[in-house]
């Protein structure tokens, strides 16, 4: 399968369940296109102010691979800001967030495997 940007749908979501601010998920690939083999394959565009709120993975696991800008990451109680090429993994019951806090939006690629 090839699929093209124009062919890749951009969704906001704003102040709904884990979400306190904005977010604009751009949907790289359905879980139909993965074969059901993961449940989310987006690249989110977080502006500042905006956080994806704590939350567990169990059975899921997630994966955030920092594209652009800066990000707070919670990782269970570990506390830390991460910038591009970083990479959090947060799976087996543990917890995570997310939120930028700075003056400039930020850009990351979240997985969520099955």
């Amino acid at each position: 399968m090839i699929k093209h940007k124009n062919e890749i749908e951009t969704v906001t979501v704003e102040n709904q369940g884990n979400i306190a601010g904005i977010i604009n998920k751009e949907v790289i690939l359905t879980p139909a296109e993965m074969l059901d083999k993961a449940y989310m394959f987006n690249v989110i565009n977080l502006p500042s102010g905006s956080q994806i709120k704590e939350h567990p993975h169990f059975p899921d696991a997630e994966i955030y691979y920092i594209l652009e800008g800066e990000v707070v990451v919670t990782d269970n109680d570990k506390r830390e800001v991460l910038h591009a090429g970083d990479v959090v993994f947060t799976g087996n019951g543990d917890r995570h967030s997310v939120s930028n806090e700075s003056g400039h939006d930020a850009k990351f690629l979240a997985c969520i495997l099955k």
